[in-house]
């Protein structure tokens, strides 16, 4: 049902456990099935061409097989795109000796912090807006923890900064008409700015306040959207993968605590590359023996969400014929 009956699918886990591949063959899964499928890297270390063993993607959608388009969205990029906006707005708005200031402050806004994540989660909410119009299934390989929490608390942060730039620019609104009905000869009473509640938001401002205003209220809804969508257990679904060790149970296990107390819909676990039967010798006899041990914590450690387990291959998974096969063991797996 979750590649059939969800049209969000985000896959995380920690570095190392196979959560491109996992996200790949699943992916190739859902398109085999008959789904049209947008598979989306965030991870700035891309791998999704690895996997498919094939030439980069890149910032464009690529076509990876029948029903099947891979997009990688690369972090730098998404910084420059995003600066050259706020850049371009602030000309409009500022005399031409102030240019070389702008330049120089966008310079430094592109070394800050977070400056990247907070471009990266705006165009992870339009890919998903634009995807979801497009495709059946979006599925995102990434480690959703910090990226989801984060896009689920933008909306309400992007509040406070919308209503803070209103409220400012209202006083100021208001502070102008009292020294307008001051001035001799002004001759008219003060007008309440906030006479009308259904009045737009960026009524009365100046074009300059205006048009900032309208960049936030958009931004603001268009997280706001995502957010709900997120949190729609009817859309939205979040698999975990990781593999029968001590610190990828442990890094799982915060990483399940904190989404479940923003109650986003959790689907299971994948628990990858447990050793097979057929692994023989005193020294795989040994690592199964630690390895069941890892297993039975998992059962308990995570008893209330499915698990779904997949075994480690003999050789590495690396093209589409690789990952179809990738997909039959997780049809067996349950999916």
């Amino acid at each position: 049902m979750l590649l059939t009956g969800q049209r969000v699918l985000l896959i995380g886990g920690k570095g190392g456990v196979g959560k491109t591949t996992v996200s790949s063959a699943l992916a190739v899964l859902a398109s085999q099935r008959g789904q049209k499928v947008l598979l989306v890297s965030t991870d700035p270390a891309h791998s999704l061409a690895d996997a498919f063993g094939r030439a980069p993607i890149g910032d464009r959608i690529a076509r990876l097989a029948p029903n099947l388009d891979g997009l990688e969205l690369d972090p730098d990029r998404e910084v420059e795109q995003h600066l050259a906006k706020v850049s371009a707005q602030l000309k409009r708005f500022t005399r031409p000796e102030m240019f070389a200031e702008i330049e120089r402050q966008m310079r430094l806004t592109r070394q800050s912090p977070g400056a990247q994540e907070a471009a990266m989660l705006e165009r992870i909410a339009q890919t998903i807006e634009l995807g979801l119009s497009d495709y059946d299934l979006l599925i995102f390989d990434t480690a959703p923890t910090g990226h989801t929490l984060r896009l689920l608390s933008l909306p309400e942060a992007m509040a406070a900064w919308t209503q803070g730039l209103l409220q400012a620019n209202q006083r100021a609104q208001k502070l102008g008409d009292v020294l307008d009905h001051l001035t001799p000869k002004a001759g008219r009473d003060l007008d309440n700015p906030l006479g009308d509640p259904k009045e737009h938001a960026t009524a009365g401002m100046d074009e300059r306040s205006k048009a900032i205003t309208e960049t936030l209220l958009a931004r603001q809804r268009l997280l706001q959207r995502t957010r709900e969508v997120l949190l729609d257990h009817k859309l939205t679904a979040l698999l975990f993968v990781l593999t029968p060790e001590k610190l990828p149970i442990l890094e799982t296990a915060r990483a399940v605590t904190s989404l479940q107390q923003e109650k986003l819909p959790l689907a299971g676990l994948v628990v990858n590359r447990v050793l097979p039967d057929s692994a023989d010798g005193d020294f795989l006899a040994k690592r199964r023996e630690q390895e069941q041990q890892h297993l039975a914590h998992i059962a308990s450690e995570f008893a209330k969400l499915p698990r779904y387990q997949l075994p480690l291959q003999a050789t590495d998974i690396q093209g589409l014929e690789a990952l179809q096969q990738m997909s039959a063991l997780l049809t067996e797996a349950g999916f």
